[in-house]
């Protein structure tokens, strides 16, 4: 499983060759990949970055409330709603890419960043939902009770109280959205038709085509585009944990 990660770090080292030509070890560095790589693909790391940061403003934007409602309120249809939430994950990827194209050429939103925000949150926010609604199921109801009796609305109680109890929950919910926002290739082929906004992933495929003889400048993308979900993951991965096995234990 590494080694293909491996691979691609000692291609985007190698000088311009094939990658069959490539040895084993990068004997004689070069960064002329990197160089090349950061020339033109610096426009789709941007839009990826922006992108995905919106898509997890937005799935915890709608899946925290959403959430906590199903947990701590009395909702006559949540088993219903949980059954739509567990329902709608289960759609094959490019139906709902079919269906979205059709919707945002009427509405004007092909090839543009709020259109993919939508299109990838709507991927988090359902994950967002159930990861959040399993730890907030744990709080105790008397925490939110005692809240209420000092004074505080529900909104209040919110804020206050359950958000910052759900920290872990929240954080994981959020990196997961982002790690699919941030690699997801499927929405940015179908909902741009032009060069104006482009992911990575769309990058790197259009790359391919473009430099199919030049493998350290595709190679030199794919590890820069790797590495702010490397780096998130390494910042935030004992929130991740707490937050995935939190609903579990309590």
């Amino acid at each position: 499983m590494l080694f293909p990660l491996y691979w691609m770090l000692n291609v985007s080292l190698q000088r311009s060759s094939g990658a069959v030509a490539t040895p084993l070890l990068p004997f004689e560095l070069s960064f002329d990949g990197y160089a090349t790589a950061l020339r033109d693909q610096s426009g789709n790391l941007l839009t990826s970055l922006v992108v995905s940061l919106g898509a997890v403003a937005l799935s915890l934007l709608v899946a925290t409330p959403a959430a906590y409602a199903l947990a701590q309120l009395r909702i006559r249809w949540a088993g219903a709603v949980l059954l739509a939430v567990l329902v709608s994950q289960m759609v094959p990827g490019i139906v709902i890419a079919n269906a979205l194209y059709s919707a945002y050429s009427d509405l004007g939103l092909l090839n543009s960043i709020p259109g993919l925000v939508l299109a990838d949150a709507g991927l988090g926010i359902p994950f967002g939902i159930l990861i959040m609604r399993a730890f907030m199921s744990g709080i105790p109801p008397s925490v939110i009770e005692a809240a209420r009796v000092d004074g505080a609305g529900q909104v209040r109680a919110f804020v206050s109280v359950v958000l910052p109890m759900s920290r872990n929950a929240l954080i994981t919910a959020g990196l997961f959205t982002f790690l699919f926002a941030w690699g997801d290739f499927l929405f940015a082929l179908t909902l741009t038709t032009t060069g104006d906004v482009r992911p990575v992933t769309l990058g790197i495929y259009t790359y391919i085509g473009t430099f199919v003889n030049d493998w350290s400048a595709v190679m030199a993308t794919a590890v820069l585009a790797s590495l702010p979900a490397l780096l998130l993951l390494v910042v935030a991965q004992r929130y991740v944990s707490a937050g995935v096995t939190g609903g579990a234990v309590k």
